[in-house]
């Protein structure tokens, strides 16, 4: 019974204590089979702070998302891990890059180098903060594909990796590659690990349709996109005195590059109980805002399409008909220092229950600074099954940029309505349930199944944004 207990707790926390190389007769193999996990999730979100439309708005969102990791044994001691993805999502936010339900800037895939000017002809214009557009922003793909190389030495003391990755979505691509050593000493009880990471991203930069049609006729409002439009001011009359801040000034750097190094520091402190530390460096630089987020000014005259009675009425939901024109669109620091900096604490209570807990400092150079804390409580049900019930509460200061819808004044140098940057706190329930077979009995063609994981995640930010996650895995491996 002694013995089955340090087993479970050694399965648990996902240990592999391999066997010494003592008799140079036998050496074991750091992954003994090809393992394929097949992984989904389905996410779905609302809210009333979009920041694409200037920090109102409808932030309904839903996403799935598909993974194939396949990690194979090239040897003994080296692995190759294969990882792709795909994330496809639907955003009535972003889709409203176009409010206006036509072919504009954040349509047909435009971008900024281009100087076409088939706009829509249709005069009567209205869009929305509040409902759904179409536009080529409103659904889109990522997709990812990695590359893991890992190499453990004889006594499995030393363990060093190689990656790559690359990932494309519609208005950036990015690439990335890093590397990692990890150390085991004191009979593999502690482990020390240093990697770093490299991921270079590039803008193809998806602008508010009304900035980029002013852009492209030179600010003649009775051209392009404008001609037969009525713009009205905030009295509900007609007015040609709109203009962006600055005339509209697209972005010159494209590039958006991450840099980052971590740290961890991992002990087995009794047969019962493990601690780890880490912290990570992060340092950005290149374009951080984003093109298609709106930011409106309080001390400039404001300016709509649409229907001029609903003007009193624009910060509801109610309002389906008329469009606030942007003042200019997001604009941060070209550079971001982050540290954040956590220790996890996991103890075995019996042959059923397991805490494992997590806390995590964050701050930055943009004035944010963040807590979070996580508790997991494994219940092993029966020898296949395990339940995984969870609470994650998270709270953060506001960044130095931010302020809410129409707040920022025109002669800030950097201004940003995301409700990602300002203060909030957020909880999350969580609920999982884990089938383990060790000997894999089920298969499919080659493959036997191990383990299937489900999880679901309810979130609520008292901002008002609220999602529910749910994910399934499969873990197969070769015969």
């Amino acid at each position: 019974m002694k013995n089955s207990i340090v087993l479970m707790f050694l399965a648990v926390f996902g240990f592999s204590n391999a066997q010494q190389d003592s008799t140079k007769v036998y050496k074991k193999r750091v992954l003994e089979t090809t393992e394929v996990d097949f992984l989904s999730t389905y996410y779905a979100q609302d809210g009333k702070n979009a920041s694409v439309t200037g920090g109102i708005g409808t932030e309904e969102l839903t996403d799935l998302t598909g993974t194939i990791v396949v990690s194979m044994p090239l040897n003994a001691d080296d692995v190759l891990t294969i990882d792709a993805g795909f994330s496809a999502y639907t955003s009535a936010s972003s889709s409203n890059g176009n409010p206006f339900d036509i072919s504009g800037a954040s349509g047909d895939d435009d971008d900024d180098d281009d100087d076409d000017d088939d706009r829509d002809s249709v005069t009567d214009k209205i869009g929305s903060p509040w409902v759904t557009s179409s536009g080529a922003s409103a659904s889109d793909t990522w997709v990812n594909l990695g590359v893991d190389y890992s190499h453990s030495s004889d006594d499995r003391n030393t363990i060093w990796n190689v990656d790559a990755s690359f990932s494309r979505e519609y208005d950036y691509s990015s690439i990335g590659f890093g590397g990692g050593l990890t150390k085991l000493f004191n009979e593999k009880n502690t482990t020390l690990g240093v990697s770093g990471k490299v991921y270079l991203d590039t803008w193809n930069p998806i602008y508010p349709t009304e900035l980029k049609a002013y852009s492209d006729v030179n600010g003649d409002l009775s051209e392009g996109f404008f001609d037969g439009v009525s713009i009205i001011n905030q009295e509900g009359n007609e007015s040609t005195e709109w203009s962006p801040i600055n005339g509209f000034q697209s972005i010159t750097d494209k590039a958006r590059n991450s840099y980052s190094v971590s740290l961890s520091f991992s002990q087995i402190l009794s047969k019962n109980a493990q601690f780890s530390v880490f912290l990570d460096l992060v340092k950005q630089d290149g374009w951080l805002g984003n093109p298609l987020q709106r930011v409106y000014f309080a001390d400039v005259d404001n300016y709509y399409i649409g229907n001029a009675n609903s003007i009193s009425n624009y910060t509801s939901s109610s309002n389906k008909d008329v469009f606030h024109l942007a003042d200019d669109i997001e604009r941060l620091p070209s550079s971001r220092f982050k540290v954040p900096f956590g220790f996890r604490l996991n103890y075995y209570l019996n042959e059923t229950f397991v805490l494992r807990t997590y806390y995590r400092f964050y701050s930055d150079d943009w004035g944010i600074q963040s807590h979070t804390f996580n508790l997991e409580v494994p219940i092993k049900i029966s020898s296949k099954f395990t339940l995984y019930p969870s609470y994650r509460y998270y709270n953060q200061t506001e960044s130095d940029y931010f302020a809410p819808y129409d707040s920022h004044l025109s002669t800030d140098e950097y201004y940003t309505s995301d409700y990602d940057l300002s203060k909030f706190n957020a909880s999350q329930y969580g609920f999982g349930i884990s089938y383990t077979d060790i000997f894999a009995k089920t298969h499919i063609w080659k493959f036997g199944l191990k383990t299937i994981d489900f999880k679901y995640n309810n979130y609520q930010r008292n901002t008002g944004l609220s999602a529910n996650y749910v994910g399934i895995g499969f873990k197969f491996v070769q015969d």
